[in-house]
């Protein structure tokens, strides 16, 4: 089973959190032999369980977590947030663009939340995963105030993962077109990505971001999380600022995964930007409601 990380390069800090038993209220975070139900699970089994068979799991199971990091548990008021964040900025978009049955069959079973990032000893830190189809792990749930104020931060730190794990589960379906790896093909360094020789410029190499640099697998789940996420006025920016050259391929590999989209899924991806655009607006104005949690 393949495990795919997206990792934001960073100069961090690793902090020990403890957590004790005493401090815990009857909204346990932690998951115990018996669970006392709260609003918020009730609210859950009518939004993520009965329309997507998708489990949102807020409380910190060991089995669900990776043992080679310290993490600690997602706060319960900061998971409603997150919970109504994804609802409507990811599931909800893509039922609009590509309806309900899309979405139900396709989009992961089970989203496991941790509160801290997954700090690695290289100076960087991971921000979600998936695996084998089934799960997305979001991490870093616990600082989800702090960027609501800005679209492009909870983009940065939450919903291009989203995406980008997404992608990667499309993937498993439906490969990829050969034709996407040879585009960039020598300019792949893996892990060596986020060294100094490559965290800039990667634009002009012709990657929509440094990451991107990876491997094509990462590059393809990059460029379509990057182009929903984010305005056209951006795009077009960091089309500028590739140059010609660079600007070209990019745009030819974005060529392909648009046409993958529309042919294996039916999903419009200049649709799903749109949609995901005007959703953010809502959530950026105050339109939507991140704390109710009243069963209708």
């Amino acid at each position: 089973m393949n495990k795919y990380l997206l990792i934001l390069v960073a100069v961090a800090t690793l902090g020990l959190t403890a957590c004790n038993k005493d401090s815990l209220d009857d909204k346990s975070v932690i998951t115990v032999d018996k669970i006392d139900y709260t609003p918020f699970d009730y609210w859950l089994n009518q939004n993520f369980v009965l329309p997507y068979n998708l489990q949102f799991k807020y409380r910190f199971e060991e089995i669900e977590s990776d043992l080679n990091y310290y993490t600690v548990p997602a706060t319960y008021e900061n998971s409603i947030i997150l919970a109504h964040l994804v609802k409507y900025l990811c599931l909800e978009a893509y039922d609009e663009v590509g309806g309900i049955n899309f979405t139900r069959a396709n989009f992961p079973k089970l989203i496991f939340c941790i509160g801290d990032w997954e700090y690695k000893n290289n100076g960087t830190y991971i921000l979600g995963t998936a695996e084998g189809g089934r799960k997305i792990l979001l991490a870093g749930v616990n600082f989800i105030t702090d960027h609501l104020h800005s679209a492009s931060e909870l983009n940065h730190y939450y919903f291009k993962t989203v995406h980008h794990e997404f992608t990667h589960i499309l993937n498993q379906t439906k490969d990829i077109p050969t034709d996407f790896q040879f585009i960039t093909g020598t300019g792949y360094v893996a892990d060596a990505w986020s060294t100094d020789e490559y965290d800039k410029g990667y634009l002009q190499r012709g990657f929509i971001s440094a990451y991107a640099q990876h491997s094509y697998t990462e590059d393809f789940a990059e460029m379509l999380s990057i182009f929903v996420c984010y305005p056209k006025s951006q795009w077009d920016a960091w089309m500028e600022e590739a140059g010609a050259d660079a600007a070209a391929l990019i745009t030819a590999k974005l060529d392909i995964v648009t046409n993958y989209m529309i042919t294996y899924w039916g999903i419009d991806l200049y649709q799903l930007r749109q949609t995901i655009q005007r959703r953010q607006s809502d959530v950026a104005n105050g339109k939507i409601n991140l704390t109710d949690i009243t069963v209708k």
